[in-house]
């Protein structure tokens, strides 16, 4: 199947493409049942693999072990993933690329950030000299096939984020993404400077972007949405929830019937749903 071709698809259809932001395979069994696109998010991958910060702690052959069970479980979603700067030397990020290609990504995103790198809604990143970059983002398009790239920019001064922008336009790439957008004046700054050049928006909750729904991105002209962190967000506050009344309760567990919270049942027949997309007539569990 041609993943990337099929991403391309999406994101040239008239409404803006939402991709969901997943940490682990629990996550993307739900999000799967709402969505048919997954961002394979840093910020996410960090903290529920090695529960650190994304500043640069991800090894590249945990991030392809992730997407390869990811393809396995889901293999008609799209699935875009974060490759940071690429893990800094240029062939490694070539190498990667191939690796994820094969496993059955859709797409790649890739920084110009150096290292120490940070999160693209913190502050204190550092940027590659962009003919630097240039040379990465080539060498990387010409070893992929069919995956789709975006090019991605950290610069934050005005000048620089315009001046990056415009030469990104110019590339092969795919998609551009200038993260950390402060404004709506500013997508529209950079929308008119990439021309016909795909646009995707990053959003993360607390972050340094304005909370914008689709159609209203869809009307600023953005061709992609990636959600970096809804579910780890949402199965933090859970999680905390979940075990405050737990231990408010003495540690009795809630009745599901009563409150309609997920007990076994309903976790499994989810699971199962990850075996049954390749054997369509397999019956759900009993338990």
């Amino acid at each position: 199947m041609h993943y990337g071709n099929t991403l391309r698809e999406a994101i040239a259809a008239p409404r803006t493409t939402p991709l969901i932001g997943i940490y682990d395979m629990y996550s993307a069994s739900i999000a799967a049942r709402h969505y048919d696109g997954f961002f394979v998010s840093g910020f996410g991958f960090a903290a529920s693999h090695y529960g650190l910060p994304d500043i640069g702690f991800i090894a590249w052959p945990d991030m392809v072990a992730f997407a390869e069970r990811l393809r396995l479980a889901f293999p008609a979603h799209h699935m875009l993933v974060d490759i940071d700067d690429g893990y800094v030397d240029p062939e490694v990020a070539c190498h990667v690329v191939q690796r994820l290609e094969r496993a059955g990504a859709s797409g790649v995103i890739l920084e110009d950030q150096k290292r120490p790198r940070r999160c693209g809604h913190a502050d204190g990143k550092l940027i590659l000299p962009l003919e630097e970059y240039l040379e990465k983002l080539r060498m990387v398009l010409d070893s992929r096939t069919d995956l789709l790239v975006v090019a991605r920019t950290d610069a934050t001064e005005e000048a620089e984020i315009i001046h990056r922008a415009t030469a990104l336009a110019k590339t092969d790439a795919d998609v551009i993404l200038v993260d950390g957008v402060r404004s709506v004046e500013w997508i529209r700054r950079i929308r008119a400077v990439v021309g016909d050049k795909p646009l995707l928006f990053n959003q993360i909750a607390g972050g340094k972007s304005p909370r914008l729904s689709l159609s209203e991105l869809t009307e600023l002209g953005v061709d992609v949405a990636i959600y970096s962190t809804p579910c780890l967000f949402a199965a933090h506050g859970a999680i905390d929830g979940a075990l405050a009344e737990l231990k408010m309760a003495d540690g009795r567990l809630p009745d599901i019937q009563e409150t309609g919270a997920v007990g076994v049942r309903s976790a499994t027949e989810l699971l199962e749903k990850n075996i049954s997309r390749h054997h369509p007539m397999r019956q759900s569990v009993s338990v």
